[in-house]
């Protein structure tokens, strides 16, 4: 099935104000809060398809993407997109909006996870540069990383083996412990477990009770021809270590790529400038020119003037949504001899006196001074 346009999701134009884009999202997640309609599968669907929509358009450069690709941006290249395992998963990425109706922290009314209960891990972000060579062919690059992992001893337990882990005796395992104010209760984290609803008598020697270890990750990413700074490209399950035997999360590699000394890139077209002799200007050639990976033959027409732009078709770069590569365009600027030849200048002269020009009759002069 198609996916809905976002704009159309969030019911905002395509030009909409960021603060446009935000108030139609909170009105939605108000709207389709699972908290609001316990139980109802529509709603939750709608509430993720909600998110997903916000996600990308609250992010400048994930919405230039979109507007440019559609929804062809998040997949093949893998995106970062629009993309949510679970409700609470929306809850920690937007949860200053839920606790802007909601009276606090992410999901309302929502429970604190249980430390011992299996959950994803986080998704992680990785910047990495190319030359732009490299978007021609493509890249196999390897990159390295330091991410998180449940510690081995424990299993991501935090106790010793043998050791149990309690219920909180100051909140009762709700994380949360609550004192009245005249007519008003107030609900604050639990100071003694910290929020997680449980206590650990005897701490994990090697991971101090943390449950959780470094790893240090070394991996092999494909980087496709046609990328473009900004690109983002998605390596499933080598983000975070789940927690208790959860999933882990996803890499999110963002490609950056190194400006060019001689090409301009514009989309997948290059630009660049190139000097021509007065001569090949007026008479036309075909002219060695360089490329991004080499060189080739540019015709330059008979009478081009200063300033044109010559094409040279294909030499471009690749497009993420197809096989055709864009061109190069040469802005040509015509080049004069410092100094005349004795015999380049009485043809010259010749030429003057054919059209009834008035030059100057002394040797440089328009050409070149003389030394």
């Amino acid at each position: 099935m198609a996916q809905r346009d976002y704009y159309e999701i969030l019911g905002v134009a395509k030009d909409a104000e960021q603060d446009a884009i935000k108030k139609a999202y909170r009105k939605l997640a108000m709207q389709f809060h699972p908290d609001k309609n316990p139980g109802n599968k529509e709603a939750e669907d709608k509430f993720k398809e909600a998110a997903g929509a916000y996600e990308v358009l609250s992010d400048p450069q994930k919405r230039a993407q979109y507007d440019r690709f559609g929804h062809d941006a998040f997949t093949g290249r893998g995106g970062g997109g629009a993309g949510f395992q679970d409700v609470d998963d929306i809850f920690s990425h937007f949860g200053d909006i839920f606790g802007d109706f909601f009276g606090g922290g992410g999901g309302g009314q929502r429970q604190r996870r249980n430390r011992n209960e299996p959950r994803r891990g986080a998704d992680l972000r990785y910047v990495t540069e190319i030359t732009l060579k490299d978007v021609i062919a493509g890249i196999e690059k390897e990159i390295e990383f330091d991410t998180e992992k449940n510690c081995d001893d424990c299993k991501g337990t935090g106790a010793e083996k043998g050791s149990q882990i309690v219920t909180c005796t100051m909140c009762g395992g709700s994380g949360q412990v609550v004192r009245s104010q005249g007519f008003f209760a107030m609900a604050s984290t639990c100071p003694t477990c910290s929020g997680q609803g449980t206590q650990i008598k005897s701490p994990c020697k090697s991971c101090k009770g943390k449950g959780r270890s470094v790893e240090h990750r070394k991996i092999r990413l494909n980087i496709p021809a046609g990328v473009d700074t900004g690109t983002r490209l998605r390596v499933a399950t080598e983000g975070e270590g789940g927690y208790m035997g959860g999933p882990p999360g996803d890499l999110y590699v963002e490609i950056r790529v190194k400006q060019h000394a001689h090409f301009e890139r514009r989309e997948d077209d290059l630009f660049a400038e190139l000097s021509v002799p007065y001569v090949q200007m007026l008479l036309g050639a075909e002219i060695e020119v360089p490329t991004v990976t080499g060189k080739a033959t540019l015709e330059v027409p008979r009478g081009a003037h200063p300033g044109d732009n010559v094409k040279l078709p294909g030499e471009g770069l690749p497009s993420l949504k197809g096989s055709r590569r864009g061109d190069i365009y040469f802005r040509v600027n015509v080049q004069f001899p410092e100094k005349l030849h004795k015999d380049e200048e009485k043809l010259l002269r010749e030429i003057a006196k054919e059209r009834g020009l008035k030059v100057s009759t002394e040797s440089g002069g328009f050409f070149g001074r003389k030394k």
